[in-house]
């Protein structure tokens, strides 16, 4: 043979064995969970680690009943609301335009499951709610729901540690995202009736590549949800929000022994249960008019949603009545863009939802009110003046 060949052949040889370990990589990513395979080693799984927050504090010997109604959506939005989600592009938490690009089909991909809820990329952090990192080795995980608005304006609410590739890379962001509408970690539904073995999992994921403390692990692994805090749902193995369970940590149920691998994307539950709290809103809104109180006659998790056109320009209080647990917010029409202007919740304590701000003469602002809990339906209602 000669040299020239020899040399050919070698730099084939190469080129393969560099083609086969990229392709290797690729297969190792798995992010249909919020977790995906260890680039490094191949032999550990990073996973979705959510952020620890205190849980809201609720009026002392408060009616149990009462309080499972408002800790069941008290972290979901009010409906037709639209999240503005800001990227970084530079510096420690910049992500490139490729990342960004799979996040944005992820927020397409659950508005088009048909919500009322709606995304809108801003080019400002001051304008976001969402504001979304990548960087590398900090993990991917999310504030849960209404959660990111406790958060300073100059910190992420969002993280993706690792990349993102494929349908595997767009799970992970669904699965993100899923987070921010208000959803929790699947395998902790108290109506799975998980038994893990604990001291295999605390191994495992105290172990690398997650290096997590026990403390983590129990957060986002072992620690069973309230039931109030899934709304009674059924356990959804193939949810989004389901992680991908390596084999030797769950004893019961027996068949996922041997490990629990989700289907990829959106499971059919998953859009059932992001259609109950987030409907489809008829863009035809009744007008609040002034010292015209309007009865929400409604049950609970559900919401009305009113037009405001003020005559003057001025400051005018809008409050509801009665015993009753709700979350108001006002947002201002601009140009179709519903931009946030005031919110009240006023869910576990004895008081009505308030809201003092000043409105402007032909403009219109729209007041959605969103229902935890009421005494008595129909003893609830809503005016301005």
């Amino acid at each position: 043979m000669a040299s020239g060949d020899k040399k050919n052949s070698k730099l084939e040889e190469q080129i393969q064995r560099i083609v086969a370990r990229l392709d290797a990589m690729e297969r190792r990513i798995e992010g249909s969970d919020g977790c995906h395979d260890y680039e490094d080693t191949g032999d550990g799984v990073e996973c979705c680690g959510l952020p620890r927050v205190p849980t809201r504090e609720l009026e002392t010997g408060i009616d149990p009943g009462r309080e499972s109604l408002i800790r069941s959506i008290e972290k979901k939005w009010v409906n037709g609301t639209e999240l503005k989600y800001y990227f970084y592009s530079d510096g420690v938490w910049g992500g490139a335009a490729d990342q960004q690009q799979v996040v944005k089909n992820a927020f397409h991909m659950w508005k088009e499951v048909g919500i009322g809820l709606s995304f809108k990329e801003v080019q400002s952090p001051d304008e976001s709610d969402i504001r979304i990192g990548f960087l590398r080795r900090d993990g991917s995980w999310s504030y849960v729901g209404r959660d990111i608005w406790r958060q300073p304006d100059t910190d992420r609410t969002m993280n993706f540690g690792w990349h993102l590739s494929g349908q595997n890379g767009l799970d992970t962001a669904l699965h993100e995202i899923g987070h921010t509408l208000g959803f929790h970690h699947e395998q902790q539904n108290p109506f799975a009736a998980i038994e893990w073995n604990e001291d295999a999992v605390y191994r495992y994921f105290t172990g690398p590549p997650n290096n997590w403390s026990r403390q983590k692990t129990f957060h986002n692994v072992l620690r069973t949800l309230d039931p109030n805090s899934v709304d009674g749902s059924n356990w959804d193995p193939d949810s989004i929000m389901q992680y991908s369970i390596r084999a030797g940590l769950i004893e019961r149920p027996e068949q996922y022994r041997d490990g629990l691998n989700p289907e990829l994307g959106l499971s059919d539950t998953d859009k059932d249960r992001v259609r109950v709290f987030y409907p489809p809103i008829d863009p035809r809104l009744p007008e609040l008019k002034r010292y015209q109180a309007e009865q929400l006659n409604i049950e609970p998790a559900r919401q009305v949603n009113f037009v405001i056109k003020p005559r003057r320009s001025r400051r005018y209080q809008i409050q509801t009545f009665g015993q009753s647990d709700t979350v108001m917010v006002l947002f201002e029409d601009n140009d179709g863009t519903l931009e946030h202007v005031a919110a009240d919740d006023d869910s576990g304590w004895d008081r009505n939802a308030s809201i003092n701000v000043r409105l402007v003469r032909n403009r219109e602002y729209v007041l959605r009110v969103r229902l935890y809990f009421s005494h008595a339906r129909g003893e609830t209602a809503v005016m301005y003046w």
